[in-house]
């Protein structure tokens, strides 16, 4: 997204089973920190965009609370010139199952309440009429939202909606991507029974590609997330869109091999919490042992601030849950700046192993993760990122800031 366009429960053994172990190698093997840690509020970046960026101080003015259960209503829309030959119900089945997926990423913490009218509401206009080949701005983009509202109102009480998803027949072959709508405040907006319809996702044709992912990724940008992936490099012959982050966030590489949420984000959004936050904003060192972020317990993530809007973060990864599919597993190291619009590059991943040749199905920064023994240096940022150690559940770092 870019400004103008905008289950049941987990099986708890494995997680417990992560924690305890997480729990008592921390007793047994990890050194006292060599220097009193510093609030996590000390590497809380403030973000200086005004839009979605990486800053904590989310404007939920205009972005929405990421924590609990959130309201979906689905309506299905066709066209005169593409009429619906399939049930909803199997043009559902490609966006359903996100709502498990992000549940998972956000460790319980997000669910997504998605309430299907499963039945057909005919659009006024060609879904060639709605500019979606000319790329959409944000009022074309709300034009297409007001006119799907008032197709489905006549069946749907919109007045249980602050959110809604608009699914397209798969026969709109023009409706071809899936951008995400936030209300601009202080103008008309889409309104319906009574209630300001304030966030959207519109899917397109690009959903029987993406997978669940896309649910996630489509709806953080709804919570105040940005993307992750280059917008100058996307569409380019040879350019690659994904040469910031990887496959490693759903918010860059939607069906990445490891498309977890970063830690980053995961506090960012409130699924991480505060504790769970070794800061290290003043010189010294502090030794750390990092469950990794698929699991929902434990320390998180280390974070050194070196400046106004910036920070280095480590955080362990393993190949489960979101990230089952990853090529490599270790101590994945990025470089966050809040004052780095969305889309040019507001996090980037530092690659442990950047002239090795990816493993086959494998893509560059696909092996970005450092392992025990190496280390990651910013001599300028006076920063170094020791891996001193791993396990089947994390990893034990030392950071420091010289």
């Amino acid at each position: 997204m870019h400004r103008p366009v905008a289950p049941p429960a987990p099986a708890a053994a494995p997680r417990l089973l992560a924690v305890l172990a997480a729990a008592l190698l921390l007793l047994l093997s990890v050194a006292p920190p060599a220097g009193a840690a510093d609030s996590p509020s000390a590497c809380a970046l403030r973000g200086t965009t005004g839009w979605t960026d990486e800053g904590h101080d989310t404007d939920y003015s205009s972005f929405q609370r990421p924590v609990g259960t959130v309201q979906v209503g689905m309506v299905f829309v066709d066209f005169p010139d593409a009429r619906a030959t399939e049930a909803p119900g199997e043009t559902s089945a490609q966006i359903t199952p996100g709502a498990d997926w992000l549940w998972y990423a956000s460790y319980g913490r997000t669910w997504l309440s998605i309430e299907q009218h499963q039945w057909w509401a005919r659009m006024p206009r060609t879904s060639t009429d709605y500019g979606f080949a000319r790329g959409l701005t944000h009022e074309t983009h709300e034009a297409y939202i007001k006119d799907a509202v008032a197709a489905a109102d006549p069946y749907v009480d919109f007045s249980r909606y602050a959110m809604v998803y608009v699914v397209p027949t798969r026969n709109a072959a023009a409706v071809s991507f899936t951008p995400t709508y936030v209300y601009e405040p202080g103008t008309e907006g889409v309104v319906a029974d009574g209630r300001r319809i304030t966030w959207a996702v519109t899917f397109g044709q690009d959903m029987w590609h993406w997978g669940p992912g896309l649910v996630a990724h489509e709806t953080a940008h709804t919570f105040g997330l940005p993307d992750l992936y280059a917008f100058a490099a996307a569409g380019l012959p040879g350019g690659d869109a994904h040469r910031f982050v990887g496959g490693w966030d759903v918010m860059g590489l939607i069906d990445g091999r490891g498309a977890q949420f970063f830690a980053w984000h995961s506090w960012k959004l409130g699924w991480t919490g505060d504790g769970q936050v070794a800061c290290r904003a003043a010189k010294g060192s502090d030794t750390v042992y990092l469950t990794a972020v698929e699991y929902g317990s434990g320390t998180k993530m280390a974070v050194i601030r070196t400046g106004p809007t910036t920070a280095y973060v480590v955080e362990s990864r393993r190949g489960v849950h979101a990230d089952a599919g990853s090529c490599s597993t270790g101590a994945l190291i990025y470089r966050v700046d809040a004052s780095v619009r969305t889309g040019q590059g507001p996090i980037r991943v530092m690659d442990a192993k950047p002239v090795a040749t990816p493993a086959v199905g494998c893509r560059p920064l696909d092996d970005a993760p450092f392992w025990a023994g190496e280390s990651f240096t910013d001599v300028a940022a006076g920063v170094r990122i020791d891996v001193l150690a791993a396990d089947g559940y994390g990893e034990t770092v030392r950071v420091t800031k010289s």
